[in-house]
């Protein structure tokens, strides 16, 4: 039976909201089995107040929290019991199959590389996230906020990451894949994204389909996009603060309301060793909801085995990465 563990703890409306995101999706999947990490009294407490009753998961208690503004590795190191890191410790172990939280990103992203490691060939592991469209599935964005800083073989990676979780999740075999630049032609461009193109498209195992505009991230000409972190986090931070203006002015419109996060749920890891998501901290239960299926969607697909068999030409480079 596939075991994901979710942090009851992490996020803005911790617990109430976590639980009961985990015990809907329950509910709806009883042939998985859901754990949750938490203050065991603290979730209990909430079952109470909102008359759930337990559909069969499992709680670790954990007495500490690490808090959304403590500095990841410090808190890592000083809280060695709380929800996040007792999560990792039973991922590492096999005793879940996937994790998740909506608690600090960067304990998330420290944590899984400290725990589960990174697959053996990949430099960097990356953040996605989604780009709404009009039809289809969303299309993909990655990475959005791990790298800054990075080399034309770091977003060659993330294509072959992209392409690989793009099949896993929403069911296409051969995803198109665009480079971010700020022209169509191949000698356009930064030293980065020149170089990073010479490489897509000589990378076997990818339907590279050449740069993408800005203009055009989110048409169905393009499945998955590739850009640095930096470049990726901004378009993701405007995104979403275009949308939640709008709203706030009462405009209403279908495809406007594909901007809200909550119907996709979280931001995947990819590149290490086991499934870990990364969920927005005033993620509601539904959010929850979607972030468990996205996890479980990686774990039924196989998607970390994949990624291992496609990276492993990687290797060697990942010592002086």
């Amino acid at each position: 039976m596939m075991k994901i563990g979710i942090d009851a703890m992490g996020g803005d409306f911790a617990p109430a909201e976590a639980v009961k995101g985990a015990y809907l999706a329950q509910l709806a999947h009883p042939e998985w089995k859901l754990v949750l990490f938490g203050k065991a009294a603290e979730i209990e407490a909430v079952c109470t107040a909102e008359n759930l009753q337990s559909p069969g998961w499992e709680v670790v208690d954990c007495p500490q929290i690490v808090e959304m503004s403590e500095h990841p590795v410090r808190a890592l190191a000083s809280k060695p019991d709380s929800s996040i890191m007792t999560g990792f410790r039973h991922l590492a172990e096999g005793r879940i199959d996937a994790w998740l939280s909506a608690g600090n990103t960067g304990a998330m992203l420290v944590g899984s590389l400290q725990s589960v490691k990174a697959v053996e060939g990949i430099l960097r592991p990356c953040l996605t996230s989604v780009l709404p469209r009009m039809n289809n599935n969303p299309g993909l964005l990655l990475d959005v906020g791990a790298n800054a800083d990075c080399k034309p073989e770091h977003i060659q990676q993330f294509a072959v990451l992209g392409s690989l979780f793009y099949s896993a999740v929403y069911g296409v075999s051969s995803p198109k894949v665009g480079l971010l630049n700020l022209g169509e032609e191949e000698e356009k461009g930064s030293i980065l994204t020149r170089a990073a193109h010479g490489l897509l498209k000589n990378t076997a195992g990818i339907r590279f389909e050449g740069n993408v505009e800005g203009r055009d991230i989110f048409s169905d000409a393009f499945d998955v996009v590739v850009c640095d972190g930096f470049t990726g986090n901004v378009i993701i931070k405007v995104c979403e603060g275009m949308y939640y203006r709008l709203a706030k002015r009462g405009i209403q419109d279908e495809y406007l309301d594909k901007f809200n996060f909550k119907h996709y749920g979280g931001s995947a890891i990819l590149g290490v060793n086991a499934p870990v998501i990364v969920g927005h901290g005033i993620s509601k239960a539904d959010t929850f909801v979607k972030m468990i299926e996205m996890a479980a969607a990686q774990v039924q697909n196989k998607l970390v085995e994949k990624i291992r068999e496609s990276l492993a030409g990687f290797g060697s480079t990942h010592a002086t990465a």
